[in-house]
């Protein structure tokens, strides 16, 4: 690795260690720089209830917003590395749309089931695993549709009509739910970095490290492809095995990701373009690791901006990072026009 990106490296984890520190600081209560210290450490012998803000609500969702958005940096990177589009994002696939699907059947839809089974839609537990399901039926039918074509563009119109599928059906449930019911889904699909435990915590991360190990080994076929199909194909690449790997591996940190924290915008759009600005380079080898901390860097820090309000109210992270995401994701339209 040369000294440049070494540098660049170096910079980010800095700046993601502050910015880590800091969301552990600011919310509805500021609690000292020093006494956060303490807490992490283990050696805090004041407030208990400062103790167990930090490491039962704050840490948690620190830790989320880090796995997420180093999760959805990779998987909007190798989209667009796959579709040679530079507006790929990692939902194009539908896996999002899915998700969506399952929890508007599980918040919109009770009537759908019977009135024993109703009362195990109630809570966060339900609406991860009709999330999980949504998600997961729809990864395995995208994955048997890539097998069939030919043209792998053909996949973004099956993505657009899993999208067009699932809004109308959430919408005829939405016209037939409550206004207490529809509430709680604008919620989720605002989403949402809290509210996540520690037993949670053990679940996804596992899966989404593993996940991010494999794609990490995909980098050289990643960048083969970006020479094109036919330079792919006479350097001994598998075009169909390796497509079917990289879409495998976006739906599942897709799936996972949108399950537990809701669909979070422009992540997965912006940063692979922010992070091959900063480092001028198309190397995935370089370009893996910097999306990777700048990932975790940019949400963590729509975190803290989410947080700024204070005691008043929390922004949602959507709406955070769509006022970030769009006017680059419009600048980037611009400059190439």
């Amino acid at each position: 690795m040369s000294v440049k990106y070494s540098k660049y490296h170096l910079l980010f984890l800095v700046l993601l260690v502050v910015a880590a520190v800091l969301n552990l600081v600011i919310g509805s209560i500021r609690i000292p720089v020093s006494d956060v210290l303490e807490i992490l450490s283990g050696n805090f012998s004041g407030k208990a209830s400062w103790e167990y803000i930090v490491l039962e609500y704050r840490l948690p969702k620190l830790v989320m917003a880090c796995v997420v958005g180093m999760s959805l940096s990779i998987a909007g990177m190798m989209m667009q590395t796959l579709f040679q589009n530079p507006m790929a994002e990692p939902y194009i696939l539908g896996v999002s749309s899915g998700a969506s699907l399952g929890v508007a059947i599980c918040i919109l839809g009770k009537s759908l089931f019977s009135a024993t089974f109703q009362n195990y839609l109630t809570g966060n537990i339900a609406i991860v695993l009709f999330a999980l399901l949504g998600s997961t039926l729809v990864m395995f039918i995208v994955l048997g549709i890539s097998h069939k074509i030919k043209q792998i563009a053909t996949l973004l119109i099956v993505g657009l009509m899993f999208s067009s599928f699932t809004s109308a059906f959430v919408n005829v449930l939405a016209y037939f739910s409550t206004a207490e019911e529809l509430k709680k889904f604008t919620f989720w699909n605002l989403g949402s970095l809290g509210n996540i435990s520690w037993q949670q915590i053990s679940f996804i991360v596992p899966i989404l490290c593993a996940t991010l190990a494999g794609s990490f080994l995909l980098n050289k076929s990643l960048n083969t492809l970006l020479m094109g199909e036919g330079y792919a194909r006479s350097m001994g690449l598998n075009i169909k095995k390796t497509k079917f790997l990289i879409i495998l591996v976006t739906c599942m940190l897709v799936a996972v990701c949108t399950a537990f924290v809701g669909p979070i915008a422009f992540i997965g759009l912006a940063v692979p373009h922010i992070t091959r600005i900063i480092y001028k380079t198309t190397n995935h080898f370089h370009l893996f690791t910097g999306n990777i901390i700048i990932g975790a860097l940019i949400l963590v820090t729509c975190d803290i901006i989410c947080q700024l309000p204070g005691e008043q109210f929390i922004l949602p992270i959507n709406a955070v990072t769509s006022i970030l995401g769009a006017p680059l994701v419009i600048y980037l339209i611009l400059r190439d026009r």
